[in-house]
Order: structure tokens, then sequence, then C-alpha cells
């Protein structure tokens, strides 16, 4: 009975994540048209903090509980999973373009916060609370640069917009949702996502429990995986209906977040222990970071063949995984 109950949870869960995120998607696409704010940084922030939810409810509740070395886990290996899984399966099916400011602004970033939290890490092999304080200190950095960039956005369009002639078809991929819609459908597809991911989070633990599976290996994959769910149908419904750049902002967001505003939140709450195990797992993620950054550079966008060695890769880094 416990084992169907959990099947069941885990069924409602993919279908929580898969309804919250087609809304959310849709609404925060909504948003971006009618403020005229690009969708790389709807996708970086909006639905970004939106899809991390999961992500920062678990390493809160470690922290909490004492059980801090979860949180490192879980946030470094739902990183690896955005970056590998999120963005290979995107460009399986559409290649994803990427705007070069992207590539020497954003994506940089990213990298910068993983090597931090290795330094901070290895310093000590604690991240304490100074640490998440600083953490939070370059997040609120972050939040003003990206809200500068959206008021430059806005500007620079409405300038575009004067010199258009009249009678000008404008772009109606995206289909225009009154405000109060828009935010029923973001705040509504982010309460469903949060729910969606807890739900498969706890019932796939259960299950691996049940079948005999150490606690730690499910920290550093099921938790992981499941806390990247949102990011993955986010990302990949976003890239399905043609916002690529909501797709790409939502897996840099999301990644940038998860160790400034969750590690910085759960060490902030109490001292996170830092273990070898999480060195090598940050230096991965940093080698990978660099990879892909390095096929996105080469063409200025990732396409099937670089997105399905991206999948291989995170194949490979698995299976290293579970025989560690």
């Amino acid at each position: 009975m416990a084992l169907i109950k959990s099947i069941i949870i885990l069924i409602i869960g993919f279908a929580l994540l898969m309804k919250g995120a087609d809304y959310f998607v849709e609404g925060s696409s909504s948003v971006a048209k009618q403020l005229h704010v690009p969708s790389m940084i709807i996708g970086m922030t909006i639905v970004a903090m939106g899809t991390s939810l999961p992500e920062c409810a678990v390493s809160v509740t470690a922290s909490l509980t004492g059980n801090n070395s979860l949180a490192v886990s879980n946030v470094v290996g739902s990183n690896i999973f955005n970056l590998m899984v999120v963005c290979g399966a995107c460009a399986l099916f559409a290649p994803l373009t990427i705007k070069k400011d992207t590539l020497k602004k954003e994506f940089p970033l990213s990298i910068i916060c993983a090597a931090l939290l290795m330094v901070l890490g290895y310093v000590g092999m604690l991240l304490g609370h100074l640490d998440g304080g600083v953490f939070l200190l370059i997040f609120a950095a972050y939040l003003i640069w990206m809200i500068g960039s959206a008021k430059k956005a806005r500007a620079a369009h409405k300038e575009s917009q004067m010199m258009r002639e009249e009678g000008e078809l404008v772009d109606e991929e995206i289909q225009i949702l009154p405000l109060w819609k828009c935010a029923l459908f973001i705040v509504g597809g982010m309460i469903a996502i949060k729910f969606g991911g807890d739900f498969v989070v706890d019932s796939a633990s259960a299950l691996a429990s049940a079948f005999g599976l150490s606690q730690t290996l499910i920290g550093l994959t099921i938790v992981a995986m499941g806390t990247s769910l949102p990011e993955l149908v986010t990302s990949i419904v976003a890239a399905r209906k043609n916002e690529v750049d909501m797709a790409l902002g939502n897996v840099i967001g999301s990644n940038i977040f998860n160790i400034l505003l969750v590690l910085g939140v759960a060490a902030a709450i109490s001292p996170v222990k830092f273990l070898t195990d999480n060195i090598i797992d940050t230096v991965v993620l940093i080698a990978m970071s660099l990879v892909v950054l390095v096929f996105a550079w080469t063409s200025k966008m990732i396409d099937r063949r670089e997105g399905a060695t991206m999948l291989g890769m995170y194949a490979v880094y698995m299976a290293y995984i579970c025989i560690r």
C-alpha cells in the first residue's frame, strides 16, 4: 500500500509540475511583453526565483534540522543538473541561441559564484554565518543589477517604438493577458511547481528507501534531480513555446539563485558543513560550466549535437556518483 501511495503522489507531483510550469511561463511571457522587458531578464529573475523554490525549501529545512551537508549537495547537484540536463534537453527541442551580453556577463557570473562557493567552503570546510552574509550581499547586488538592466531595456524599447511606422505588425506569438490574470498564472504556477516538486522528491525518496538505496545517494541524485524538475519542465515548455531566451535565463538565473540565495540563507541560519565530496562536485560544476561556455562561445548557440553531448556528460557524472 505504501508503494502504491508513493507512486500515486509521484504522478500527482509530475502533473502539478507540468501544468504549473505551463501557466508560469505563459504569465511571465505576457508580463515581459506588456512591460517591454526582455525574456532573458524575466527568466533570470521571476522564473528563476519561482523554479528555485524547491531547492530553497529543501536546503533551509536541512539547515534548520542540522542535516546541513544535504544543503550543499542539493544545490551543487541541482546546478549540474540544470546546466547539463535542462540546457541539453532544451537544445534537443530548439537550438539555444545565446546573446553576446549573456556570454560576457551572466554566464561568467554563474561560474564566479561556483568558484566563490568552492573557495569559501574549502577554507575551514564550513560555510559560516559570515559566508552566508557575503552570499546574500552579492545576491542583493545581483538583483539591483537585474532591475537596472530591465529599466535600460524598457527605455531602449520605447525609443525604438517611437521610430516605428504606424501599422507595423507586432509579434503576436505571445498571448497578451490582463495583468490580474498574469499575476494569477505566475503565483498559481509557482505554488503548483513548489508542491509538485515536494511531492516528486518525497515520493521518489520513499520509493528509493523501499528499494534499499542509501540516504546519501538519494540526496545527491533523487533530491537534486527532483528539486531541479521545475527548471527542467519550465525551460522545456519555454523552449517549445519559442521562448528560448527565457529557457536559458531560467537555468543561469536558477544556478546563481541557488548558490547566493539558497546557500546564503541556509548558512546564515546555521553553519553548513562542506565535505570533500562537495569540493569535488563543485569542481565538476565549474568544469562543466566552462565546457558549456566554450560550446556557446564558438557559434553563439548550443545545437542539438552539443545538447546530446551535455546529456552524455551528465550520464557519466551520474555513473561516477553511484560508484563513489
